[in-house]
C-alpha cells in the first residue's frame, strides 16, 4: 500500500461527535485506509457504489475526497453515526445539506440501498449474523458482477467471516495484513432463493413471548442476564403506584418494553434505541406479544424522542462499550440524558455491570437511590427523581 499521508490527514480532520469523542477514540481506522486505498484501483460511476457501516463518515467522506464520485448510497445503522457522517460533511467538506444529498444519500437494508450497486465498501461488522443479512441483500439485490470489499481490524476477524461470505459469493479472498487490519474481497454473487433469513425469534423460558432480531441486534433473540435480572425486580419488587408512562431507553430486541407494556396494561411505553436494527426488533417484538398499540418505538439517541418530565418510570441496561472498545461514557451519556423527562417521584430501574459503580452517579443526578439485587456479576438499583 502506498503512502496515506494526505488521506490520513484529511480523515484526521473527522470528528467522532455526536458520538462518544475521547483522546484515545478516533474517528477512522487502518480498515478504511486500506479500503480506500482499493477502491481507488476499482472501477467507480455514480450511483453504483454503496457504502455499509460507515461509523463516522471516514468510508463516504473518503471516497469524495479521493475521487470524482456522486451519488455515493449508505447504510449506517446508528443515528450517531448518520450525524457524525452529516456533520462531518458540513465541517470538512463544507457541503450544505442540498449539496450531501447529490453527494450521498442514507438508505435502509434492502433494494433501495443494494439495486444494481456494482461496488459495496463496508467496515466488517463483529456480529456474524448482520454480515450474513448484508451479504444476503448485496446477492439479492445489486448487480450480478458485483465487488465487495469489506476491511476489519485483525482482532476482531475470524475466518467465520469468509465462510458467511462465502454462502452467498462464489470467490472470498483475503488481502495481506496492514498496520493490524486486513480485507476481505468477495465476487461472483450467489443469487439466494427463498425468504430472508431475518428477522430471527426466539422464546426464553422465562418470558410469554417471543424475542425478535435482526443482524445488527445487539445480543440478537436472547433474553441477556442484565435484562433478566431486572425484569425480576419489577415482578417481585414494582413500583408504587403503577407506572403509566414507561420509557425503554436502548431498547434492544425489546425485552424490557414488552414486559413493561404487559405487566401494567394501562401503561403507554416509548422505547427508544440508536440502532435501526433494534427499532425494527422492537417493533416486531411487540407485535407479537399483541401490545404494539402501546409500545412506540423510536429511534433516537438517547432520550430525544421523549418529551420533558413525560416518565414515571424509565428502564435502562446500558451498553458498557462503545464499537469494539469498551468505554463507560456512553452509560454515562445515556444515565444523564434521564433526569430530564422523570416526573419529580418517577424512577429509573437500572441494571449495570457491578464493577463499574454506577450508583454515584445516578444518586447525584436523579436522587435518593435503592439497591434492589445484586448477583455475581449485576446490580439493579431503583433511583428517584427529586
Amino acid at each position: 500500500m502506498g503512502s496515506v499521508t494526505e488521506l490520513e490527514a484529511f480523515l484526521a480532520r473527522l470528528s467522532r461527535e455526536p458520538d462518544i469523542d475521547a483522546p484515545e477514540l478516533q474517528a477512522y481506522d487502518a480498515a478504511d485506509l486500506l479500503l480506500l486505498d482499493a477502491a481507488r484501483s476499482l472501477k467507480l460511476r455514480d450511483g453504483d457504489v454503496v457504502v455499509v457501516g460507515d461509523r463516522h463518515g471516514a468510508l463516504t467522506l473518503g471516497l469524495l475526497h479521493e475521487t470524482a464520485l456522486r451519488g455515493l448510497r449508505v447504510h449506517q445503522d446508528g443515528v450517531l453515526g448518520e450525524r457524525a457522517l452529516t456533520s462531518n460533511a458540513t465541517r470538512v467538506l463544507g457541503a450544505s445539506p442540498a449539496q450531501q444529498t447529490e453527494l450521498f444519500q442514507h438508505h435502509p437494508l434492502g433494494s433501495s440501498l443494494f439495486g444494481g450497486a456494482t461496488l459495496v465498501v463496508m467496515q466488517l461488522p463483529r456480529s456474524l449474523s448482520e454480515l450474513e443479512e448484508i451479504a444476503w441483500h448485496i446477492a439479492t439485490h445489486a448487480s450480478p458482477d458485483v465487488v465487495v470489499i469489506a476491511g476489519g481490524r485483525d482482532k476482531h476477524m475470524s475466518h467465520s467471516m469468509n465462510e458467511r461470505l462465502g454462502r452467498y459469493f462464489g470467490e472470498v479472498t483475503a488481502s495481506r495484513g496492514w498496520r493490524k487490519a486486513r480485507m476481505l474481497t468477495a465476487r461472483g454473487a450467489i443469487r439466494p432463493l427463498g425468504d430472508p433469513p431475518f428477522a430471527l425469534h426466539a422464546r426464553d423460558p422465562e418470558l410469554d413471548f417471543d424475542l425478535f432480531a435482526f443482524g445488527a441486534t445487539f445480543g440478537g433473540t436472547a433474553f441477556d442476564h442484565g435484562s433478566r435480572l431486572l425484569v425480576q425486580t419489577l415482578r417481585e419488587r414494582p413500583p408504587s403506584p403503577d407506572p403509566t408512562h414507561i420509557v425503554d431507553l436502548g431498547c434492544g430486541n425489546g425485552v424490557l418494553a414488552v414486559t413493561a407494556a404487559l405487566q401494567w396494561p394501562r401503561a403507554r411505553v416509548l422505547a427508544t434505541d440508536q440502532s435501526a436494527a433494534a427499532v425494527a426488533a422492537t417493533k416486531l417484538t411487540a407485535q407479537a406479544a399483541g401490545v404494539a398499540d402501546r409500545v412506540e418505538v423510536h429511534r433516537a439517541d438517547a432520550t430525544d424522542s421523549v418529551p420533558t418530565g413525560w416518565a414515571d418510570l424509565v428502564l435502562l441496561n446500558p451498553p458498557f462499550h462503545t464499537g469494539a472498545t469498551v468505554h463507560t461514557a456512553v452509560a454515562h451519556r445515556l444515565m444523564r440524558a434521564v433526569p430530564r423527562v422523570l416526573q419529580p417521584g418517577g424512577e429509573l430501574r437500572l441494571v449495570f455491570n457491578s464493577g463499574l459503580g454506577y450508583r454515584p452517579l445516578v444518586e447525584r443526578i436523579i436522587g435518593p437511590t435503592t439497591q434492589l439485587a445484586r448477583n455475581r456479576t449485576f446490580t439493579v438499583l431503583s433511583s428517584i427523581a427529586r
